[in-house]
Formats: structure tokens, sequence, C-alpha cells
């Protein structure tokens, strides 16, 4: 998968994460699901968290994987994700883009409009904008999973659906995978949650020191 692609397909999963057919109705057993799961996160003063994205484009066999790590402080507004292709860094105000393989880091202001969706509201921005239905259980070896399917309002929205399985004993979000229009399905899997983990203030901030010989590209 080529680097522009990849850049997509991450903060895709980010900045999106949740959807279902356009016909869909809203439902009210789905609503008191997500309710428990944006209850259940934003509880924790902050959050560390595996996560796996592969990405399978149409017509081929062989799909793309990606495998980082995420922390973050949800009520501060701060996030750190990290990737061998990439680092997205947050202080609640300023994001740092590190793109690796170009050498370039891109900087931007934190979008703070209602409408925006980012690391910091994926557990709760379906609260407006989507219609959302529940879904047959499911499992995942011995685990046993809640499904919610979720559509944008916007019909514009690049995506079309997104399919959202629960850990029906934890409240946690175990996957999501993204139907883009274009036949992309981007899967993203979370694992080894810690809720609370010690993070330290540096973690949200971006060093250049850690980043030597990059570009620095000040979009704001």
């Amino acid at each position: 998968m080529n680097s522009a692609i990849y850049r997509a397909s991450l903060w895709l999963v980010f900045l999106v994460m949740i959807n279902a057919p356009s016909h869909a109705q809203t439902d009210a057993a789905a609503k008191t699901l997500l309710n428990k799961v944006s209850k259940t996160y934003e509880g924790y003063k902050s959050i560390q968290a595996d996560f796996t994205l592969t990405v399978q484009q149409p017509q081929q066999t062989d799909s793309y994987t990606e495998s980082g790590t995420i922390y973050m402080e949800g009520a501060a507004g701060k996030y750190h994700i990290m990737t061998s292709g990439q680092d997205i860094i947050s202080d609640g105000k300023t994001q740092w883009m590190v793109l690796k393989e170009e050498q370039e880091v891109q900087v931007t202001d934190v979008d703070q409009s209602g409408g925006s969706i980012s690391p910091i509201n994926i557990f709760s921005f379906y609260n407006s904008g989507y219609k959302y239905v529940s879904a047959p259980d499911e499992r995942s070896g011995n685990i046993p999973l809640q499904v919610v399917e979720l559509s944008p309002e916007d019909t514009s929205a690049p995506y079309f659906k997104i399919k959202l399985r629960i850990n029906k004993t934890t409240n946690l979000i175990h996957d999501a995978t993204i139907f883009d229009k274009s036949g992309i399905k981007y899967h993203y899997a979370i694992k080894n949650t810690k809720a609370n983990a010690p993070i330290p203030a540096n973690k949200f901030t971006f060093k250049q020191s850690d980043y030597p010989g990059m570009e620095i590209v000040d979009l704001r």
C-alpha cells in the first residue's frame, strides 16, 4: 500500500469509527448500548490501548496491516497515536502529524468545532448525525460481542457503513469495520486496553529532538 492510502486509512479510522446501511432506523437498544460504551470510556482519566488496522482493497486478495498504540487523556483533549509509519500527537490545542516516510511533520490547530470527530470523542460522536441499529450478537473466540451498525445522515460522507462490535462483559470496543464507498474496508481491532494508565505529561507534546532532520510544515 502506498503511503498516501495508508495515511488516509489510519486517520480515517480514528476520525470516523461507526456506521450502517443508509436505510437503517435508529434503534433504542443500540442507543442504550452506545451510551454504556461512552459512559465506560468517559469514566477513565486516561486510556492506553494497542490496535491493529487492516485495510482490504477491492479485488485484491492481499490486505495491508499496521499495528500501533494510542494514548489518550479525554478530558484534556490529548492523544498520541504511534505506528511504524506515522505518529499523531496533540496537546489539546495543536496537532502534529509525523509522516516518517516523507520525513515531514504537519502542524495544525485542533478542530474545536462541535461537529468534528477526533480520537477524543470517537466513543460519543454518534450522539448526533448518525442512525444506528442493533445486529445479531457474535463471538470472537470466547469473547461474547454485541453488534451495532451506524450510518451517517450526511450522504456525502466517504463511508457508508461501519460495523461496531462491543465486548459484552466490559462494554469496551472490540473492533470496528468501516466500509468506504470506494470498496475499501478498514478493520480496526483494539486490544490490551489499560484504563487510568500512568502516562507521562510529555507524551502529548511534540519534541523536535525525537524526529531529527524532519521538515516542519506549519499549516495553521
